[in-house]
């Protein structure tokens, strides 16, 4: 009997030590990250793709990259792709958010947790890695109505397929109702801009500039792309530098504006800590391991999330800023500007 006990506690110890081995090996072996943007075209993701390889690669895990070019099903072909890879982990950016869901189910079919970044997927996602950009709306429209809490404002808004533009608006209209409801701002103009373009709100804006009959005091430019394309309709109307023009992302036109004075700020988002972060989370999730953060509203449902603070950029704090961290060079930054502004950007 005590043979028989010695044999079964041997044995028993033998089970425990095979498993913290093959816990270790889980731990060491390759992970692998499926990495699908819908659109890489545009200054910000190629720092986005670069930082999140780079954190990948140091945590142990090899990615693979997808560019949907903007189109839902070659998106959704590509993600099959990568699970046919055998990816651990799908992180996505999703082209139009409502359309989402087939992707995720593909991913979860085969037991892939998914992340989605920098857009909420209105659909059953392990996590979201993003922005607060209800304070993103909030910080555009109140570096505007300090300038100006009277006159007449117009509403630019990103693309009506992502579901980020309607965040960002909610927090502009959290600043602009109560100026509302006194009279002293007044909407001329609601405008919503397919696929964030700067063409499409330079047309788009021109038409209305054409057909107003009232001084605009300012433009609520929900990013630097369609804000670029509405300070260009401006600069047509010689009403360029004489509205107040919000925006977003801190990209190098938008920063070179800020220095020539026909954009008032812009919302700087430390995107490379964005995608580092997604790159740790994706990674825990790929070993199985918990991932910390907040929740937020999904629909009918609250998704997991790791919301990062944003930071209003003008002239006068970029370089405690976007200069400080890198993300934009003041010498480059310089080269963009008339020389006779030049002394002004060096004070």
């Amino acid at each position: 009997m005590r043979f028989s006990l010695r044999r079964s506690s041997a044995f028993g110890l033998a089970i425990f030590l095979s498993a913290i081995v093959c816990s270790a090996q889980s731990e060491k072996r390759d992970i692998k990250i499926g990495f699908s943007i819908e659109n890489v075209k545009g200054e910000r993701w190629q720092t986005d793709l670069y930082e999140f390889r780079q954190r990948a690669q140091e945590l142990g895990a090899s990615v693979i990259t997808r560019d949907a070019k903007g189109d839902d099903e070659v998106q959704l072909r590509q993600v099959k792709e990568l699970l046919d890879a055998g990816i651990d982990a799908l992180v996505f950016l999703p082209h139009d958010t409502n359309k989402a869901a087939p992707i995720v189910a593909a991913a979860h079919a085969k037991n892939v947790p998914v992340v989605s970044y920098d857009r909420l997927a209105s659909a059953p996602v392990d996590l979201y890695v993003g922005f607060d950009l209800f304070s993103v709306g909030i910080l555009q429209a109140r570096s505007l109505v300090e300038q100006a809490p009277r006159g007449n404002y117009l509403l630019l808004g990103g693309s009506p397929l992502d579901g980020n533009s309607k965040i960002v608006r909610a927090g502009q209209m959290k600043i602009l109702q109560p100026f509302i409801d006194r009279r002293a701002i007044k909407i001329v103009a609601d405008i919503w801009v397919p696929e964030w373009s700067g063409t499409q709100a330079y047309l788009l804006v021109s038409d209305k500039l054409q057909r107003l009959d009232v001084p605009l005091t300012a433009i609520v430019a929900s990013n630097d792309s369609i804000a670029g394309g509405a300070i260009q309709a401006l600069d047509d109307q010689k009403l360029s530098g004489k509205v107040f023009v919000s925006g977003q992302d801190a990209d190098l036109a938008g920063v070179e504006r800020l220095f020539d004075g026909t954009q008032l700020m812009t919302v700087y988002k430390p995107v490379g800590k964005e995608a580092r972060t997604a790159a740790e989370a994706a990674v825990r999730l790929a070993r199985h391991q918990e991932v910390e953060g907040t929740s937020v509203r999904n629909g009918d449902r609250t998704t997991k999330a790791i919301l990062l603070p944003p930071v209003a950029v003008t002239a006068q704090n970029a370089k405690d800023t976007v200069f400080k961290d890198g993300f934009q060079k003041p010498e480059v930054v310089k080269q963009g500007l008339p020389k006779e502004k030049w002394a002004e950007f060096e004070k």
